[in-house]
């Protein structure tokens, strides 16, 4: 995973997490708690959409954490 895309739509309340390409999106779910899924053909996800987001504060604004491992040993 190269990066992260983050988009907060304040219009439409939407918080989306892009974690592969979204072009190569295939297939989304709807969960029960109102969370998309996006798929790829293979059945990766490749990122998922809050739907009815509201940040707790508008003060705050939005928060990412990251946190970077590096690459594992061969």
């Amino acid at each position: 995973m190269e990066r992260i895309r983050v988009i907060h739509d304040t219009i439409g309340h939407t918080l989306t997490i892009w974690l592969g390409e979204s072009s190569q999106e295939y297939v989304s779910t709807l969960t029960d708690d109102e969370i998309l899924v996006m798929k790829d053909r293979e059945g990766q996800i490749l990122g998922f959409e809050v739907l009815h987001y509201h940040p707790g504060s508008s003060d705050l604004g939005l928060s990412v954490e990251t946190i970077i491992h590096p690459p594992a040993a061969d």
